[in-house]
C-alpha cells in the first residue's frame, strides 16, 4: 500500500530527460526551480527546495512561492564546483490553513472559541522550535487561546503577521511529500565564458620552410595574450604516421617532405601520450604550458581517438581495430571524406575495458603536464556511453578539466554529447548567416531546454570549415561574423592567423582551404597588424570587462525594421551590466532603420535619458524614446553599446 500523502508534486524544471541528466552551471550561478504542486480540496501549501552539494551532509532549504496556476517557484545559488542534488518537498500547511480559515469566519461575523483552542495545539507543536522573543509570545498566546477571558484581545492577535510569520518560518510537515531528486554539475567560469585561439605549431617559425618548436608557441604568446584570448588551442602535438601520410591539399599520395595531417596520430616515435619529436620535448612542453598560465591563459590540447597505420597500438594491441578478411583495416571515412592516414578504432572490441582505460590514461598524462582543457575530434563517431564514463572519471578527480565537443553533426547527436558530459559543443553557427535563421537558432539554445545543458561555442572558421561566405570576403565581413560570435555567444573561437589576415582561398566548390595547412606547414609574418585585429581585440576587451557578455542565456532580440540589421539586448543576473548591441548582416552598403529599446526590460519609462555608450569607438549618445534611428556603414558594421541609465 503507498504511503498516505495529498500533496502531487509534478513538472518538476529544470531537469534533463527527468532527471537522467544533470544540468550544468558555474560557480555563483542561480538554480531557479519550478513545479506543478498541488492537492485536494483548498488547503493551504507550503513547498521548499531542498539542496546541498556533494560534500555536504546537510540539506539546505529555500521556500518555494506560489506564483499562479499551482505552479511554484524559488531559487538556489550554487557556490563551488562539483555537482549539487535538489528536490521539491510539499506539505499541507495545516497551521496557516487554520489561520486563514479562522480570519475568514471572523470577518464573518462567527464566534470562533473552539478554532481558537485549535490553534492552540499549533502553538503547543512548534514551541519546541523557537526561542527568544518568539517563545515568550507564542507561551503567551497558548494561554490566551485557551482561556476564556479577553476573547477579544485573542482574535485580534490568531489574526497578525507576526503570527502568520511565525508559523511560515516553523512549519508542521505532516504528510508531506518530497519530488525524486536532481543534479546540477558546477564548473568553473571559463566553462561558460572562454575566447580560444587555434593555430598550428609547426607553423610558429619565423623562418619560412622550418618546422615551428614550441619554443616558437612561445614567442606567440603575448600576441595571443594582446588580442584578449585566454584559451590557445593546438591541433595535434603528437608524432605523425608515415604509412598512407597525406601530401599536400589531402593528396593520397606524399612526397619527400609532406609533414602529413596532425590528426593522422602514431608513427615509430610514439602514440598519444608522445610529442612529435620537431616539436620540441615535454620538458618543452610543459615549459609552454607554463608560460602561458602566466600571461591567464591556458593550453587546450586535441584529444584525437583514432590511429594512423603505423601506430605503435596497431602491434600492441591489434584487437583494438577491426581487421578484414584480407588482413587490413578499412580505412576511416566519412563521406564524401576520405581519411586513408586513419584507421578507426573498433570500439566494439572484446578487449573494451583495456581500450577505454587507456584513452583515459592519456588524458591523465596530459593533465598531469598542466592540461585543463581538451578539444576532441569527432566525438560522435565513438560511444555516448564511453563519454559519459570517461569524462565522469576525469572530473571525480579534476573538476577543472573541460571538454569542448568538435561534433558538427545532427542536432540531438550534438544535444546527447552535451548530455553525457561535453562542456562546450561547437555550433552550427558557422553557418547561419541571415537575421532570421541568427535568431531562430540563437533562440533555440537559449530558450529552450538546451540552455540547462549545452554551452554553445561560435566559431566563424576552422580549419576543416572555410565557410563559403567568407570566401573571399571583405574586411568588413570578417568584422561582422567576429562581432556576431563574440556577443551573441559568451564562448568563441577561431582558428588564426587565417581568419585575422583575412586568408580564405578554397578549394573549387568546397568549403576546404586551399593549401590546407592540416596537410603543410604554412609560413607567416605574425608581426602584421591590421583593422580586424584591433577589433578582434577590443571586442575581447569588452567581453572581459562586461558581464553581460560573460553569458549566453540573458539575450532578447528586438525589433528593427530592416532585415539587414540585428539588434539584441544582453543582461547579467543582477542587470548590473546591460548591453544593447546592433550589428549589419551587409558587408557591402550602408544600412539604416529604427530600432525599438526594450525599455521596461531595461528597467525605465518612456521619456527616461538613456546614455548609449558605444565602447568600440567611445561615442556617447543620449537616447530618450522607445524608437531610435540608427545606421551603420561596412567600415564600422557594428555597435555594442553599454547602456547607462
Amino acid at each position: 500500500m503507498q504511503d498516505q500523502r495529498r500533496v502531487v508534486i509534478d513538472y518538476v524544471s529544470p531537469s534533463v530527460n527527468c532527471g537522467e541528466f544533470y544540468i550544468k552551471r558555474i560557480v555563483n550561478e542561480i538554480v531557479k526551480v519550478d513545479a506543478h504542486i498541488m492537492a485536494d480540496g483548498h488547503d493551504v501549501l507550503g513547498a521548499s527546495i531542498l539542496y546541498k552539494h556533494e560534500k555536504d551532509r546537510a540539506w539546505r532549504e529555500t521556500r518555494m512561492t506560489l506564483i499562479s496556476n499551482n505552479e511554484w517557484q524559488a531559487s538556489f545559488t550554487v557556490e563551488k564546483q562539483g555537482f549539487y542534488t535538489y528536490k521539491v518537498q510539499s506539505w499541507v500547511d495545516y497551521a496557516l490553513n487554520w489561520r486563514y480559515g479562522l480570519i475568514r469566519k471572523i470577518n464573518d461575523g462567527q464566534h470562533v472559541a473552539s478554532e481558537l483552542l485549535e490553534g492552540a495545539e499549533y502553538i503547543n507543536a512548534i514551541l519546541n522550535k523557537v526561542s527568544g522573543d518568539d517563545k515568550v509570545y507564542l507561551e503567551h498566546l497558548h494561554k490566551l487561546f485557551k482561556s476564556t477571558n479577553d476573547y477579544g484581545e485573542a482574535i485580534t492577535e490568531a489574526c497578525t503577521e507576526r503570527l502568520y510569520n511565525i508559523f511560515y518560518a516553523n512549519p508542521i510537515k505532516l504528510l508531506d511529500n518530497t519530488s525524486k531528486e536532481f543534479q546540477v554539475y558546477v564548473d568553473r567560469k571559463r566553462a561558460r565564458f572562454s575566447t580560444w585561439y587555434e593555430f598550428f605549431p609547426r607553423s610558429a617559425s619565423e623562418t619560412p620552410g622550418v618546422h615551428g618548436t614550441f619554443k616558437d608557441c612561445e614567442r606567440l604568446l603575448p600576441r595571443v595574450k594582446s588580442m584578449g584570448f585566454d584559451v590557445l588551442y593546438l591541433p595535434p602535438i603528437h608524432p605523425i604516421g608515415e604509412v598512407n601520410r597525406k601530401g599536400k591539399n589531402n593528396t593520397v599520395e606524399a612526397k619527400e617532405g609532406d609533414v602529413g595531417s596532425t590528426w593522422g596520430v602514431g608513427s615509430q616515435h610514439g602514440g598519444h601520450k608522445d610529442i612529435h619529436p620537431q616539436l620540441g620535448t615535454l620538458d618543452d612542453f610543459k615549459a609552454l604550458v607554463q608560460r602561458a598560465k602566466e600571461q591567464d591563459i591556458e593550453i587546450a590540447m586535441d584529444y584525437a581517438l583514432q590511429a594512423a597505420p603505423d601506430h605503435p597500438w596497431v602491434k600492441a594491441h591489434p584487437e583494438w581495430f577491426k581487421w578484414r578478411p584480407d588482413g587490413t583495416v578499412q580505412y576511416a571515412e566519412n563521406p564524401p571524406k576520405k581519411y586513408q592516414d586513419i584507421l578507426p578504432i573498433y570500439w566494439e572490441s572484446e578487449d573494451y575495458k583495456n581500450l577505454w582505460n587507456e584513452c583515459l590514461d592519456i588524458l591523465m598524462h596530459w593533465i598531469d603536464c598542466g592540461i585543463n582543457v581538451f578539444r576532441v575530434d569527432n566525438p560522435h563517431t565513438k560511444p555516448f556511453y564511453f563519454w559519459n564514463w570517461i569524462i565522469s572519471q576525469v572530473k571525480a578527480k579534476h573538476p577543472d578539466v573541460i571538454f569542448l565537443a568538435e561534433a558538427f553533426t545532427a542536432p540531438k547527436v550534438m544535444q546527447q554529447l552535451a548530455k553525457q558530459g561535453y562542456t562546450q559543443s561547437y555550433t552550427y553557427f558557422t553557418w547561419r548567416e541571415n537575421k532570421h535563421e541568427l535568431i531562430e537558432y540563437v533562440e533555440e539554445l537559449t530558450k529552450s531546454e538546451l540552455k540547462e545543458y549545452m554551452q554553445p561555442n561560435f566559431w566563424p572558421n576552422t580549419p576543416d570549415i572555410n565557410p563559403y561566405h567568407l570566401q573571399g570576403a571583405n574586411e568588413s565581413k570578417h568584422i561582422q561574423r567576429y562581432a556576431l560570435a563574440a556577443t551573441l555567444s559568451s564562448s568563441i573561437g577561431i582558428y588564426g592567423p587565417v581568419f585575422e589576415y583575412m586568408l580564405s582561398n578554397s578549394l573549387l566548390g568546397k568549403e576546404e582551404y586551399l593549401n590546407s595547412e592540416k596537410f603543410q606547414i604554412t609560413h607567416y609574418d605574425w608581426n602584421i597588424k591590421n583593422k580586424l585585429i584591433t577589433i578582434i581585440s577590443k571586442i575581447n576587451y569588452i567581453r572581459h570587462n562586461n558581464a553581460a557578455l560573460q553569458q549566453t542565456n540573458n539575450i532578447k532580440f528586438c525589433h528593427i525594421n530592416n532585415d539587414n540589421l540585428i539588434a539584441f539586448y544582453k543582461w547579467n543576473a543582477d542587470r548590473t551590466s546591460q548591453m544593447f548591441i546592433i550589428i549589419s548582416l551587409d558587408a557591402q552598403n550602408s544600412q539604416q532603420g529604427t530600432v525599438q529599446v526594450p525599455l521596461h526590460d531595461i528597467g525605465v519609462h518612456h521619456g527616461h535619458n538613456l546614455e548609449m555608450h558605444d565602447l568600440i569607438t567611445d561615442s556617447r549618445y543620449n537616447w530618450n524614446s522607445e524608437w531610435c534611428y540608427v545606421e551603420l556603414h561596412p567600415t564600422m558594421p557594428f555597435h555594442i553599446f553599454n547602456i547607462n541609465k
